[in-house]
């Protein structure tokens, strides 16, 4: 077993994990996260993104021994005093959740992307969510959902 010492959600976390445990059964499994979601275990549908250290990672092949004195962000981590985070409610307002499974690791995609990216265009939002996959929206609302979080937040500014 290896000690591991990090931030989930801005709470110091420390743990004993396999050296062979993912990110996402640390999360899952043993601290009750369950927003993040487990499928394919490959890192290929992106419903496990979780952001570490700014960065979106698929926590399905993220060790998480190698995340050992670094921060992660989940979907739980994005509400503030029980409000949804405004790209939350502009997923919902686009009507872009539909069954759900999918939208916790859009979410942090988009959001990692938009920290680095604040004013993309339409096809700048379809690339950066493209290594994540949706069987019931057909995409359009979530880059609606997207773009209009980007829009309110560039007329706040």
């Amino acid at each position: 077993m290896i000690t591991i010492h990090l931030t989930i959600n801005g709470e110091p976390v420390t743990a004993e994990v396999r050296p062979d445990e993912m990110l996402v059964s640390l999360i899952r499994r043993r601290l009750g996260l369950t927003g993040t979601k487990e499928s394919c275990c490959v890192g290929e549908c992106g419903a496990c993104t979780v952001i570490l250290n700014g960065k979106a990672v698929k926590s399905c092949v993220m060790l998480a021994a190698q995340c050992d004195g670094k921060e992660v962000v989940t979907i739980e981590g994005l509400q503030l005093n029980g409000e949804l985070h405004p790209l939350q409610r502009c997923f919902v307002e686009a009507n872009a959740v539909q069954c759900g499974f999918c939208t916790p690791g859009f979410i942090m995609t988009a959001l990692a992307y938009l920290s680095e990216h604040p004013n993309p265009t339409r096809d700048e939002i379809r690339s950066a969510i493209s290594g994540n996959l949706c069987r019931c929206t057909g995409y359009e609302q979530i880059i609606d959902a997207i773009e209009s979080y980007v829009d309110q937040t560039n007329a706040s500014a």
